[in-house]
């Protein structure tokens, strides 16, 4: 059984028992295929559904997906998720904060936050400028700046550490 949030606010209950996909104890039969174009026809209950997959962060188990327009955030709880949330253990607030990288070589035009700031997913943190654009970097959860590693208006390569998060 997986447990799937939808924009922080719907919980589904998804279960797989002898081929029936059943959606919160209800039997669901949709017909999904993947087209050559990377959009994804669903067909459920007489209706039809195209959606694309825009982001998966396989760590945190959470995928953005955009369903005839609308985008849904969800996040995948497997049944060890759940025994864990069960006993009081929180892996993903356990998890390390991952630094942040330079996506593409760039220029850092403007640095956002400083050392021992507190920051939350969707907080701006640096702005970088590659190929003319300027491109703003976010956090991707909640974490506390540990360390900045360039300066304004410094080249950075693809791949370098830009600020260290605890």
């Amino acid at each position: 059984m997986l447990q799937i949030t939808v924009n922080d606010n719907r919980a589904f209950e998804i279960d797989n028992e002898d081929g029936v996909t059943h959606v919160n104890n209800v039997a669901a039969t949709p017909d999904i295929n993947m087209q050559p174009n990377g959009l994804i026809s669903i067909l459920l209950d007489g209706k039809s559904y195209t959606a694309i997959v825009e982001n998966v962060d396989t760590a945190k188990k959470e995928i953005s997906v955009r369903v005839n327009g609308q985008r849904y955030d969800t996040s995948i709880q497997e049944p060890i998720d759940l025994l864990l949330s069960n006993m009081g253990l929180d892996l993903k607030a356990m998890q390390k904060a991952e630094p942040v990288k330079a996506p593409m070589p760039g220029m850092v035009l403007k640095i956002l936050v400083s050392p021992g700031q507190k920051i939350e997913k969707g907080d701006g943190i640096i702005i970088l400028e590659a190929m003319k654009m300027e491109n703003i970097l976010k956090a991707t959860g909640p974490a506390t700046v540990k360390a900045i590693r360039v300066n304004e208006q410094t080249a950075v390569e693809k791949g370098a550490i830009l600020i260290e998060l605890e």
